[in-house]
């Protein structure tokens, strides 16, 4: 099968040559060889032909926020909604998860209470879960984002919440799975993002609790259910 990455952001210059940047990060995390994915920069106003052009469809994360006036977030929203109809599967991370249920009617905004970044714990419930009883269970990831959904679409199930993000996950039945933070992250990646942008748009004390959660490492259970989802046998 072939999935196209959406990417509609990039990672900072310096860290590129140690991490790669966003779109690689994200082949690598779908556990795909290169011929079986396709990359299309939408951020510069690259976009695929049309929906059926891949079998599956990955939005990377992004500096940027769903709700500001860039020339390629309405586009985006389009071919969201086209693929949704076409019921052409879509999982999104980040602002992928934001620009998804924006696009289906969902809100985002810019969180007042600051910004989640580190290893962050969360609880899954709905259709995710997996605990044999059917109780809800808790899973770390990696975070980086202020921005949250603060309305969910209407066609969107609960997956995933926390008390700082409570609509941290969603599924849209058999068509699309998206999460707020950032399982295709690296610890050694987001410590490094991290300290680059300490004391600018992360304070001290932030950037101490952030690279301090990162000695408990990520799980990587939701890397196992994207894969799954999309149907990507490693």
């Amino acid at each position: 099968m072939k999935v196209g990455i959406l990417q509609t952001g990039r990672a900072p210059e310096k860290l590129r040559s140690t991490h790669g940047d966003y779109d690689e990060m994200s082949r690598v995390f779908l556990g795909l060889p290169h011929e079986f994915v396709r990359h299309y920069a939408v951020l510069d106003g690259h976009f695929p032909d049309d929906a059926t052009d891949c079998e599956a469809w990955f939005i990377t994360g992004s500096k940027y926020g769903v709700y500001e006036d860039h020339g390629w977030i309405a586009p985006l929203e389009a071919f969201i909604r086209l693929a949704y109809a076409m019921n052409r599967k879509m999982v999104g991370v980040c602002f992928g998860h934001q620009i998804m249920a924006q696009a289906l009617g969902g809100k985002v905004e810019k969180f007042e209470k600051g910004f989640s970044v580190g290893a962050v714990d969360y609880t899954l419930t709905g259709p995710i879960r997996n605990a044999a009883d059917g109780a809800t269970q808790n899973i770390r990831l990696h975070a980086y984002h202020q921005d949250q959904i603060i309305e969910p679409p209407k066609d969107a199930e609960l997956t995933l919440t926390s008390d700082f993000c409570k609509y941290a996950g969603f599924a849209y039945k058999d068509w699309g799975l998206s999460v707020q933070p950032h399982p295709e992250f690296s610890s050694t990646y987001l410590k490094d993002l991290v300290a680059s942008r300490r004391g600018t748009l992360l304070s001290n004390a932030l950037a101490d609790k952030a690279t301090s959660s990162l000695k408990h490492p990520a799980q990587n259970g939701f890397q196992i259910k994207i894969q799954e989802f999309l149907e990507i046998h490693p």
